[in-house]
């Protein structure tokens, strides 16, 4: 039973991951695409000796998973080892990999789970396989500590990127030229990515599906894996207090969904907090608590998400009726938010994302 379980995860995802697989050096140095039926963007993720196992799982997952309802159309993807030799990845685990570097001469998306440690070395044949890939236009695509890697190539010099906070402090240390932004989900250069944290790697995954391949496709994805479709990458990458009181989600609970049915009213802090029942000033201790935000954050951050949809799935609504239904008032007022939160304007969000009718 065991035996036929591993065999199917080779099937499904082009990777065998088992706790005896015998490494690189049993497989094939070269591999193609072309046996694929897909004829969608090429992914390869990379695999190593000390694989963190979470992160290359969510690459293989947005991005290798049998999708027959995408068409054919859909992403094609592969797993690259770095370097000969039994490679194990963390819980135990061995990976065989599809083939070796020379798979990301065809790669379209190149995925860097987290490294294997900040001040571990990269080997320079895969710094040179990055650049070149790079060089004739190769998106590549950094998850979690993953910026150690890209950062070694030289390739994020001048750029923003970001990485878990945890290892800000020593990524800025080494590499001060790029400009590191440990506040923020994930960060898109258009042809370099990266993520933050382990989980922050799904928002960006199905994030760049949302590029590739619009809206619905991305909820598509986002509804199999039972995660919300859109995290801003600007939202903040960590709660404080992530698990609050149960009693003061009970009492707050409630307020979060009137919030969000009210969006277009002009909700006021005294009147969020007569709701709750507090004086202003201990909703607002409160309300951080249970949230990792303030109220006036959390209302922005709402109506900005529900403009989005509007803008996603009605495409007739004027900008005008999208700011009165997501409570910006007026197409200006939106139009700010939407420069300063997503670096876009909501007319060129609605032609990115937009759902074909």
């Amino acid at each position: 039973m065991i035996r036929h379980h591993r065999r199917d995860a080779a099937d499904r995802y082009g990777t065998d991951v088992s706790s005896n697989a015998p490494g690189w050096e049993a497989q094939p140095q070269t591999a193609s695409f072309a046996s694929s039926p897909l004829t969608g963007p090429r992914v390869v993720t990379l695999a190593y000796d000390g694989l963190c196992t979470f992160e290359f799982g969510v690459a293989v997952e947005v991005f290798g998973l049998a999708r027959p309802e995408m068409g054919k159309n859909w992403y094609r993807h592969a797993t690259a080892a770095i370097e000969p030799g039994l490679l194990r990845a963390a819980g135990g685990l061995t990976v065989t990999a599809t083939g070796g570097l020379t798979l990301l001469e065809e790669a379209d998306l190149i995925v860097v789970p987290g490294w294997r440690g900040i001040a571990e070395p990269v080997p320079a044949s895969l710094l040179q396989a990055l650049r070149a890939a790079h060089s004739r236009g190769a998106r590549l695509m950094s998850l979690c500590s993953g910026v150690a890697v890209l950062a070694a190539t030289g390739l994020l010099d001048g750029r923003r990127a970001t990485t878990h906070w945890r290892y800000a402090d020593a990524i800025a240390a080494r590499h001060p030229e790029i400009r590191l932004d440990p506040d923020v989900l994930y960060v898109d250069e258009g042809e370099i990515l990266s993520a933050a944290g382990s989980a922050a790697g799904i928002d960006l995954c199905l994030h760049v599906v949302r590029r590739d391949f619009g809206a619905e496709a991305a909820n598509s994805v986002a509804r199999r894996l039972v995660v919300p479709p859109h995290r801003e990458g600007g939202q903040a990458q960590f709660i404080v207090k992530p698990v609050p009181q149960e009693r003061e989600g009970q009492r707050l609970g409630p307020l979060l969904d009137w919030i969000d049915t009210n969006l277009q009213r002009d909700v006021t802090l005294a009147e969020m907090a007569a709701r709750a029942g507090m004086s202003t000033r201990t909703f607002q201790r409160r309300f951080r608590d249970l949230t990792g935000t303030s109220p006036g954050e959390f209302l922005l951050t709402r109506r900005l998400r529900h403009a989005c949809d509007l803008l996603e799935r009605q495409a007739r609504l004027s900008l005008d009726d999208v700011a009165l239904a997501s409570g910006f008032g007026t197409p200006a007022t939106l139009r700010h938010h939407f420069r300063a939160r997503l670096s876009t304007s909501p007319a060129a969000y609605r032609a990115r994302f937009a759902q074909a009718s």
